[in-house]
């Protein structure tokens, strides 16, 4: 489900406030192939257990925010750097 173009374009980063852009396949490929392998940890410390299917990535490409159901899930806990992949 594409998300609305109002939403996104208020949409930050509640960290560093910085504006967030849907993720390019790219990203989500190198993401759920480390997801695969056990390599990725949300920052609050919980392996991601799930294939990620959309996202928003943050301006500078290190942080995403998933999306669940069309739901961006803006939590700072929830949030994966994906600089490492």
């Amino acid at each position: 489900m594409p998300l609305d173009k109002e939403l996104l374009e208020i949409l930050v980063c509640p960290d560093t406030k910085e504006p967030v852009a849907m993720a390019g396949a790219g990203v989500l490929e190198r993401l759920n192939a480390a997801i695969a392998e056990g390599r990725a940890t949300k920052l609050g410390g919980e392996a991601v257990a799930a294939p990620v299917a959309e996202g928003l990535l943050r301006e500078d490409g290190r942080i995403l925010y998933p999306i669940r159901e069309g739901i961006p899930i803006m939590l700072i806990d929830e949030s994966i750097d994906v600089s490492g992949f």
